[in-house]
């Protein structure tokens, strides 16, 4: 439904008290226990019951006249007017039905020298069709490589149901080096009815050379199994710092199976602390948690993710509860990913993984 306006929201007002009492709306999944995020789009208890009371007392206008103005969007873009948008080179035609393999398609940037990104978001092209698209840097060719030489990527934006743009604070950005090329990976779903979509990413370049360069990595695990039943299977992952870094952000990573998931910080010292922990994940809404005070870890801090399964028959979203599930890309199967931000030093090489 829309919101823009009194007459759009009025008829909804019974459905929006309900939403805010039982904290469904605006999605948020953090428990308050732990860290706090500047991203933070929950409501205090003073907004609960302001709505409430709106709704309880059959949600009157109010002066019109005291209205804020309605809200300028710029073709759909969330970080405003990109400086560059990168397009899919051609449409691509999405079958009616069946199950569909990761799509990848390919973007010149034809960027003669280095670029600094600021903010980049992902704008799908059928919304109908695309459940997620992930925006990776393709490192340059070198001279005399083949053409089908794996190169290395890193991941720049993604999108995803309840995602958000990716905006680095004045002082940090990503980088994409002269040379470079977008690597999108799409995931279409069939729903009955054939479409075509030509996504595409938009990109806001860092008004001066950055002081700190901010990456995606991520504590993964793809060897698990979870076996059929199991009501709280719990797989966990860990990556090793092998360089000083500032952690920003964490998202969690799951499919319909997806119950739980908490990131820890291991000090070298042996100190540990709980980052943020989701004690109820929604593949719906698939949020990013923004740390209010970003964190310097010391080399060799550890990021430790656990993830809690339901792959019972009292997981209203599982698939199918009588077979044991694996990794996979598609929904039905599971992925178990922690991923994070961290920034450093814009002049020094990026840190690798430590295990």
């Amino acid at each position: 439904m829309s919101l823009l306006s009194y007459k759009e929201a009025r008829p909804w007002a019974a459905a929006i008290r309900e939403a805010v009492i039982l904290k469904r709306m605006p999605p948020w999944y953090a428990d308050p226990h732990f860290g706090t995020f500047s991203n933070d789009r929950s409501l205090s208890q003073a907004d609960i019951e302001t709505l409430t009371d709106w709704a309880n007392n059959g949600a009157p206008e109010g002066d019109a006249r005291q209205a804020p103005k309605p809200a300028q969007f710029v073709d759909g873009w969330n970080i405003g007017t990109p400086d560059l948008i990168l397009e899919m080179p051609e449409e691509y035609h999405v079958a009616a039905n069946g199950t569909i393999k990761y799509e990848y398609f390919t973007i010149p940037t034809k960027f003669t020298e280095d670029k600094w990104v600021q903010m980049a978001e992902v704008r799908p092209g059928n919304r109908a069709l695309v459940h997620h698209v992930i925006a990776f840097v393709k490192a340059p060719r070198k001279p005399g490589e083949d053409e089908k030489a794996k190169r290395a990527t890193e991941f720049l934006v993604g999108y995803a149901p309840g995602s958000v743009p990716e905006v680095m604070v004045p002082g940090r950005a990503k980088l994409i080096k002269a040379g470079s090329e977008i690597e999108f990976q799409v995931h279409y779903t069939a729903n009955g009815t054939a479409g075509v979509d030509q996504s595409k990413v938009g990109l806001i370049f860092a008004k001066e050379p950055p002081r700190e360069r901010e990456m995606t990595v991520s504590a993964r695990d793809n060897k698990f199994v979870i076996p059929a039943g199991a009501s709280n299977h719990e797989v966990q992952a860990r990556y090793t710092l092998t360089r000083d870094a500032t952690l920003t952000t964490l998202f969690p990573h799951m499919h319909l199976r997806g119950k739980d998931f908490e990131f820890r910080l291991i000090l070298p010292s042996g100190e540990t602390q709980t980052l943020l922990k989701v004690p109820n994940y929604s593949f719906s809404w698939q949020l990013s948690y923004a740390l209010a005070q970003p964190l310097q870890l010391p080399k060799g801090s550890i990021i430790e993710c656990t993830a809690h399964y339901d792959n019972s028959v009292n997981n209203k979203y599982n698939p199918d509860a009588t077979h044991e599930v694996r990794w996979g890309d598609q929904s039905w199967e599971e992925m178990m990913i922690g991923f994070f931000n961290i920034a450093f030093d814009a002049n020094t090489d990026p840190p690798k993984r430590g295990d």
